[in-house]
C-alpha cells in the first residue's frame, strides 16, 4: 500500500492505543491486587501465568482465524469477549474462578497483538508503520493515569491493589471493540493456505539448534525470563509493600523511557551489531536490581527510579536486538517460524517458568506477611550478572559470518 486516508491512520492509531492500554491498566497491578486478596503460593503463580499459558495457546487460535475470517471482525470479536471476562473477573475473589476467567480473557487477548500488526501492516504504508505501533507504548503509558484521574476524581480513591484496573480493562476492552467494528476490511491473509500447528508454533525452526550459538542464545534467552518476569509480573506487589501511592503511573514510566529507546535501536544495532545491543540490554537488568538492591540496603528509595527507568533499554536492546538476530540467522523460509519460536520460548515457557520461580522465592522470604526483599534483589541481581557472563563468554554474533544453511540443517518443505 502507497498510501492512506487520514482518517484510516487516525482509527488504526487509535486501534492500537487502545490495545495495549487495556491489557497494562489490569495486568501491570494484578500482583498486588492478588496479595490483598490473599492468594499466594501456587494459585498466585498459576494466576500470574496466565499470559504465558495464551502465548503458548493463542497462537493456535490465531492461526484457524487467520484462514476463514477478517481480520478486523476476529478482533472485534476477541476484544467483546475481553470485555466480558475482565467484568466477570473483576468480580470474583476466588483463586480458581479467577485463574479460569483470566485465562480465558489471555486466550482471548494474546492473539490480538498479531491481528493488530495485520491489520496496520494491510492498511498502511510499511514506513508508516512504527508511527501507529508507538501508540500502543503510548497506551501502555496511559494506564498509569487511571489511578491518578480516579484518586483525584473521587478525592483520595485507591485503585491499584484493587479489583478496579479489571473494570478498567473491561471499559477498554468494549471501546476498542466498538471501534475494531470501523476498521478497513482486512481478508483473511491466509484464506485457502494449509493450516499446520507445527508451523505456527515455530517447531520447524528447531532445526536451526543444530547451530550451537543459536541454540545458547534460546537458553540464555528462556533464562533471562526469569529475573525479567520478577519485575514485569511481580514489580507492583513490591512497589505496593513499599508504600507508593500510584503503582501503575510509577512502572509505567519505564515504557516512557521505551518510546525514546526503540529510536535509538536500530542505529546501535547498525553500528555496534547484536551481541553488542543485547549485552547492553542484559547489563542493564543488572543495574535494575542492583538498583533495588542498593535501594533497600541503604534505604535510598529514589534508587528503585532508575530500576524502572531502564525497563526500555533491557526491552528494546535485549530482547529487539535478539529478534533481530533471528531474522539474520534463519532462512527466509522459516524466519516467521523461527520469530514465533523465540515469542514462544520467552514469553511462553521462560515467562511461566520465571512466574513460578519468583513466587516461590518471594514465599520463602516471607514470615507474617514481611517480606525480606534485599535478600531476594541479591538472588536476581547475582542470577543477572551471571546471565551477563554468560552471554558474553559463550555467544557469537555469527550472522554476518553465516554462509547457505546447510542441507542437512535446512527445514523440511513438506
Amino acid at each position: 500500500m502507497s498510501s492512506m486516508s487520514m482518517s484510516v491512520r487516525i482509527r488504526l492509531s487509535i486501534m492500537m492505543f487502545l490495545q495495549y492500554l487495556m491489557f497494562a491498566v489490569w495486568w501491570v497491578p494484578l500482583a498486588a491486587y492478588l496479595t490483598n486478596l490473599g492468594i499466594e503460593g501456587d494459585s498466585k503463580s498459576w494466576i500470574l501465568g496466565v499470559m504465558p499459558l495464551g502465548c503458548l495457546i493463542a497462537p493456535v487460535f490465531c492461526m484457524i482465524a487467520d484462514r476463514h475470517f477478517a481480520s478486523q471482525k476476529v478482533l472485534a470479536a476477541l476484544n467483546f469477549g475481553c470485555a466480558v471476562l475482565f467484568l466477570i473477573g473483576a468480580l470474583q475473589s476466588s483463586s480458581t474462578a479467577l485463574f479460569v476467567i483470566l485465562l480465558l480473557a489471555m486466550l482471548c487477548y494474546m492473539p490480538t497483538w498479531s491481528l493488530t500488526n495485520a491489520i496496520a501492516m494491510t492498511n498502511a504504508p510499511a514506513e508508516k508503520f512504527p508511527q501507529i505501533r508507538v501508540f500502543g507504548s503510548v497506551g501502555w503509558v496511559a494506564a498509569g493515569l487511571f489511578s491518578i484521574g480516579a484518586s483525584r476524581l473521587f478525592h483520595g480513591l485507591k485503585i491499584d491493589g484493587t479489583a478496579i484496573p479489571l473494570y478498567c480493562g473491561a471499559g477498554t476492552a468494549l471501546a476498542a471493540a466498538l471501534l475494531n467494528l470501523t476498521l478497513p476490511d482486512t481478508p483473511p491473509p491466509g484464506k485457502g493456505k494449509k493450516a499446520s500447528i507445527i508451523d505456527v508454533l515455530g517447531l520447524r525452526a528447531l532445526t536451526l539448534l543444530k547451530d550451537r550459538n543459536f541454540a545458547m542464545f534460546l537458553l540464555v534467552s528462556m533464562l533471562v525470563m526469569i529475573p525479567f518476569t520478577m519485575y514485569f509480573s511481580l514489580g507492583s506487589q513490591f512497589f505496593d509493600s513499599q508504600g507508593f501511592k500510584y503503582v501503575t503511573m510509577t512502572m509505567n514510566m519505564g515504557q516512557l523511557v521505551e518510546i525514546f529507546v526503540m529510536l535509538l535501536v536500530p542505529f546501535a544495532l547498525a553500528r555496534y551489531g547484536v551481541k553488542w545491543a543485547m549485552s547492553v540490554g542484559l547489563a542493564a537488568m543488572l543495574v535494575r536490581y542492583g538498583a533495588f538492591l542498593l535501594g533497600g540496603v541503604s534505604g535510598q528509595t529514589w534508587l528503585y527510579m532508575i530500576a524502572i527507568l531502564v525497563h526500555g533499554v533491557i526491552y528494546g536492546f535485549f530482547f529487539v536486538g535478539g529478534q533481530v538476530y533471528v531474522n539474520k540467522k534463519a532462512p527466509p523460509e522459516i524466519c516467521a517460524q523461527a520469530q514465533g519460536l523465540i515469542v514462544l520460548i520467552c514469553f511462553g515457557v521462560g515467562m511461566l517458568a520465571g512466574t513460578f520461580f519468583n513466587v516461590k522465592l518471594i514465599d520463602m522470604y516471607t514470615v507474617d506477611k514481611v517480606t525480606n526483599w534485599n535478600m531476594i534483589w541479591i538472588i536476581i541481581t547475582a542470577m543477572s550478572f551471571v546471565l551477563l557472563v554468560l552471554f558474553r563468554a559463550l555467544f557469537r554474533d555469527d550472522v554476518t559470518e553465516r554462509k547457505a544453511v546447510p542441507a542437512s540443517v535446512a527445514p523440511s518443505t513438506n
